[in-house]
């Protein structure tokens, strides 16, 4: 198909991008790279065609098309006579400046009249319609030759007959005469009435005067050249030329060209209006006309062009400066990018148009506009996000069908999610009296990933006949660019924010990309009644089929209506039992159905019971719980079937016994209606046992519930929780005074510091107890199911452990007794019981210690470079041994360190630990908080012991802030003894005894150490030097027995010639 009345065909030019349905039962198909050549230039504007129902060409719509300033007509009148000479230079001259002209039946048109005594049309301006054949016919042109000129004649011929419709001139087209000529003309008298009938014709001329044949003959060529200048048009520095002879010709071709084309040809553009506005880029169908958008209008702004029967509107620029003005260089943000309309409730139409790129972010506008293009902006909408495009499409809904518009949808394609993934944005304004108001937006697949939602939106016609319109949105990236498209409903006045429908490309195993990026649902392509939808892909277009919808209302009914199994009225596999017939009807109805669609077949699957319990009742055709039938049914009326099942014997016979249908058409070859999925497809009906409850066949029990914990503790004396000792034990006793308690139930609840351990039932009793998990603190348990007997009691136990990941000071356990039965309201305060205990924890704990350094001996004056014995370290180990972390440890060591007048002994130099603060005092604040009257040198004498209490102690305080369980951690102390104290006092031995202490502070008691299990000492006996006499006679016996025996070995070595040494010569002689 191509465009109707157009030259030339156009590649690129993407015929068929738009697409809209007229009111004549056809469409106009629009074509927005439509290009109009001027020159050298190429103008978008974009042109529509409109087409009738049988795709046959009716107009063509290019509302921007302008005429291009390069529309000429052109006639050359050539002088022909003998005096031309050479002929060929006439001939380049002729096929050089006809290639400086844009040749086209849209642009110039060149026709040439040559004369001489006779002026004959050489071809006329419709002859030729490319450059191509022009220039060849120019070379293939021969001299007419001839003894006269008869110019005037020639001319007035030029502008009667050479312009006329007849031989191809345009109205609207510039007339355009160059003349060319070598001598004065013959018919001179006659030049004055030639050139005003060119004027009065508007025929503009261009004069060239050749002055061969004047040098050649060395004549006066001064008449001649006013002649020339005479038909040229004023003034004549512009239409007149003059060349020495015919070979300079060609030197003219240039200047010649440039000041056509500078007077008549083609202007630069500095600012486009409407030469690129690629009209059709969008369209939308008005009552009175059809609303364009043009994109490329005025720099690529865009604007809107309103073509209707009351004419053409197009606003001028500055008709949308206050929502576009000029001074924020808006850098082509494409107004006219979507364009349509609204219905207000106040019934006001209003237009619309998106720029999506305005200031990175879009806009859309909704605006009034006159038949004089005058334009009343109503309200702006922004998007909220740079580059999503907002307002790329837009989609109006008229969602009850009433005429007014309901809700505007405004599509952000290119809207960024998470992980930056495009996966578009569709906004959703409500529309009021005579504003827009933001209602959320619509909701996709919430898998983040690459979709473009909203890259199409189209509003339907009621899909689910539920008389409100729907929209259906476009996603062609999702999937890998396989694309998707989503369905959403409409309602009363909004569309639903959650799609009902996802239809995915790769479901349709048709191996398409991009499906979604167009959409249609207008026209029934089938036939069947409903609107069907076409969904665009690349190089491929899908048509899905609407289905209709049917409403199915299934009941069931049985006889008898409840189950007596005291009485039994059949027999089943020879036994008693007892019998039930259950009939299954469907009453079909539909809003929409054909006539080919009236008769509907229907699966259904009973069930008795649920899976989970145990089988109570089967069906007598299959001795199974299941049964799957069909039935056929016809709309408007009723369809039923009957099916028998019989009571196998039970204990449980409370609880009724459940029929549960599930029903749903049958697949055929053909798609056919689809159930309405507003509509259950699950019908249950309950069959109630008889009860054994008296003659008013209502039970009323009385519970009693009692409950005993075997530990006890107040907020005072709390119960201690001991290592091996981690359980406790509540006695429960359970009883029924009055008539039977149906589907009887105890809920255990117990605080966050237990776990539930076991039930365990006391003695031999009858009555079972189940128990189930509720939640981590309940405990669900039935007692004697079905039913709690009259006047039955059960006694159990209930185990718990005491948690090592929840500590807590108080331990709560809540029972509650309660049944189907009735209980009158004087009694239900003896349902429940709530034993109650505070408690403390005593964590399991162990404190080493251990010293490098356990026994020391007073060393002598100048054994050490200081008085100061060497260091020696002193380690503390905190091992948790529990199951739980143990916090706000404090650590008190105290260590004997000084004596009388405050004389150091011992001392703590330095702390080494990690994960512990802990505080040395520093001599000045341990002199003056030591109150201790300690001990003086001579009494350690009599003084065996040294502690804090005969000794000023130096205290180290550790805080341990958090100890984990089976974790542990040390803290080294290092210490040296001043041996100057020790080394004044008379005394054996003597030990130094340092205390530790380990304490919790807790303010709400919840964790208690015993004083014997965590504390320690640390024992350093200190021993008195003993210096022993040396005796004279001692010393000087040791010195004679020493050179005595060193006499001794000297004779031996002389003895064996150890001594003797041998002259130089006497081996060899001995040799």
């Amino acid at each position: 198909m191509s465009l109707r009345n157009v030259s030339r065909q156009i590649k690129n030019m993407h015929f068929g991008m738009t697409l809209i349905a007229n009111k004549d039962d056809g469409f106009v198909a629009c074509a927005p790279l439509w290009s109009q050549e001027c020159g050298t230039s190429l103008y978008s504007i974009g042109m529509c065609t409109s087409l009738d129902k049988d795709f046959r060409l009716m107009e063509n719509l290019a509302p921007t098309a302008q005429r291009c300033s390069t529309y000429m007509d052109i006639v050359i009148v050539l002088d022909g006579s003998n005096s031309i000479y050479p002929w060929y230079e006439v001939q380049n001259f002729l096929s050089n400046i006809l290639s400086k002209f844009f040749i086209d039946p849209e642009q110039i048109q060149v026709g040439v009249l040559q004369y001489s005594e006779v002026a004959v049309h050489e071809w006329t301006l419709k002859d030729y319609k490319t450059a191509e054949e022009v220039i060849e016919a120019a070379q293939n042109i021969s001299r007419q030759e001839g003894l006269e000129t008869r110019t005037a004649s020639a001319i007035h011929k030029a502008c009667t007959e050479a312009f006329s419709p007849e031989r191809g001139g345009r109205e609207g087209a510039t007339k355009l005469m160059i003349v060319l000529t070598d001598g004065e003309s013959h018919d001179g008298e006659e030049l004055k009435d030639a050139l005003e009938e060119c004027e009065e014709r508007n025929v503009t001329r261009y004069a060239i005067a050749v002055l061969g044949h004047y040098i050649r003959r060395k004549k006066d060529p001064n008449s001649f050249i006013n002649e020339i200048k005479y038909i040229a048009s004023d003034p004549d520095e512009k239409y007149f030329f003059n060349v020495t002879d015919e070979a300079a010709l060609n030197d003219i071709v240039d200047s010649l060209g440039d000041r056509i084309f500078s007077l008549e040809g083609t202007r630069e553009y500095n600012s486009f209006e409407l030469e690129m506005s690629q009209v059709g880029f969008s369209t939308h169908l008005l009552e009175d006309g059809i609303l364009f958008g043009m994109v490329g209008a005025y720099d690529w702004d865009g604007a809107v062009l309103k073509e209707g029967r009351s004419g053409r509107v197009i606003p001028p620029r500055e008709a949308f400066a206050r929502e576009f003005p000029r001074k924020l260089n808006n850098h082509a943000a494409y107004l006219g990018y979507a364009v349509s309309s609204i219905r207000l409730r106040s019934g006001r139409r209003l237009y619309l148009a998106s720029a999506p790129r305005f200031q990175h972010k879009g806009k859309v506008i909704l605006f009034e506009m006159d038949g004089d293009g005058d334009v009343s902006i109503s309200q702006a909408l922004t998007g909220d996000q740079i580059g999503s495009y907002f307002g790329s499409e837009v989609c109006p809904v008229d969602v009850n069908g009433d005429g007014i518009t309901d809700i505007l949808l405004v599509a952000a394609p290119m809207y960024l999610g998470p992980q930056n993934k495009e996966i578009g944005c569709v906004y959703l304004y409500r529309v009021g009296q005579s504003l827009l108001t933001f209602n959320g937006t619509l909701l996709p697949d919430p898998k983040p990933q690459d979709a473009r939602f909203g890259y199409a939106m189209l509003a339907v016609p009621d899909l689910n006949h539920d008389s409100f319109n729907d929209v259906v949105v476009g996603a062609p990236l999702e999937d890998n660019h396989q694309g998707a498209v989503y369905l959403y409903h409409g309602y009363r006045t909004t569309v639903l924010p959650r799609f009902k429908q996802r239809i995915e490309s790769a479901a349709l195993r048709l191996g398409l990309h991009y499906f979604g990026r167009s959409l249609d649902g207008q026209i029934d392509m089938d036939g069947d009644g409903l609107v069907d939808l076409a969904v665009g892909a690349q190089d491929a277009a899908v048509v899905l089929r609407s289905r209709r919808i049917v409403q199915i209302n299934a009941s069931i009914s049985v006889n008898p209506p409840s189950i007596n199994v005291i009485q039994k009225n059949c027999q089943r596999n020879g036994k008693e039992s007892l019998c039930v017939t259950a009939n299954f009807c469907f009453s079909v109805s539909s809003r929409s159905l054909g006539p080919r669609d009236s008769h509907l077949s229907i699966r259904y699957n009973v069930s008795l019971d649920d899976r989970k319990f145990g089988t109570r009742a089967v069906f007598d055709s299959s001795s199974q719980k299941l049964l799957q039938k069909r039935t056929r049914a016809t709309v408007g009326r009723t369809a039923c079937s009957t099916a028998r099942f019989h009571v196998i014997d039970t204990s449980d016979y409370l609880r009724p016994v459940t029929i549960t249908m599930k029903f749903a058409l049958s697949e055929t070859e053909l798609p056919g209606p689809v159930l309405d999925e507003k509509l259950p497809t699950t019908v249950k009906k309950l069959i109630p046992f008889f009860k054994d409850c008296g003659e008013d066949d209502e039970c009323v029990t009385d519970l009693v519930l009692q409950a005993e914990m075997d530990i006890s503790g107040s907020r005072q004396t709390p119960h201690i929780i001991r290592k091996g000792k981690r359980k406790m034990v509540i006695d429960v006793l359970l009883e029924n005074k009055k008539e039977n308690a149906y589907n009887t139930t105890l809920q255990i609840w117990f605080s966050r510091n237990l776990h539930f351990s076991s039930l365990g039932l006391k003695g031999e009793n009858p009555v079972k107890i189940e128990c189930s998990v509720s939640s981590a603190q309940t405990r669900v348990c039935r007692v004697g199911y079905p039913v709690f007997r009259s006047s039955a009691k059960v006694a159990f136990a209930l185990e718990f452990e005491f948690s090592c990941s929840s500590l807590l000071n108080k331990v709560q356990v809540k029972l509650t007794a309660s049944s189907d039965s009735s209980e009158l309201n004087q009694t239900l305060t003896d349902n429940t019981a709530q034993p109650t205990a505070f408690v403390s924890y005593e964590p399991d704990l162990f404190l080493t210690s251990e010293s490098t350094l356990n026994r020391y001996e007073v060393h002598p004056v100048g054994t050490f470079p200081s008085d100061m014995s060497p260091e020696f370290r002193t380690s503390i180990k905190i091992q948790n041994l529990a199951c739980y972390a143990v916090s706000n440890l404090s650590l008190r060591m105290a260590f004997p360190a000084t004596g009388y007048q405050g004389r150091e002994f011992l001392w703590v130099t330095r702390i080494l630990a990690d994960n512990v603060t802990c505080s040395l005092p520093n001599r000045t604040e341990f002199g003056s908080a030591n109150s201790v009257i300690p001990l003086h040198p001579e009494e350690l004498v009599h003084t065996d012991r040294v502690n804090c209490t005969n000794a000023g102690c130096q205290v180290v305080t550790c805080q341990l802030q958090r100890l984990e369980r089976s974790s542990e951690v040390t803290i080294h102390l290092l210490r040296a003894v001043r041996n100057e104290f020790f080394r004044k006092a008379k005394f054996k031995t003597v030990k130094i005894i340092s205390s530790i202490t380990l304490n919790v502070q807790e303010e709400d008691n919840l964790f208690l150490l015993p004083k014997a299990a965590h504390q320690r000492q640390v024992v350093l006996e200190i021993i008195q030097s003993k210096l022993v006499p040396l005796s004279l006679w001692i010393l000087i016996g040791s010195i004679l027995g020493g050179l005595l025996l060193l006499t001794v070995v000297i004779l031996f070595l002389w003895k064996v010639g150890f001594f003797i040494h041998k002259k130089p010569g006497e081996d060899e002689k001995e040799e």
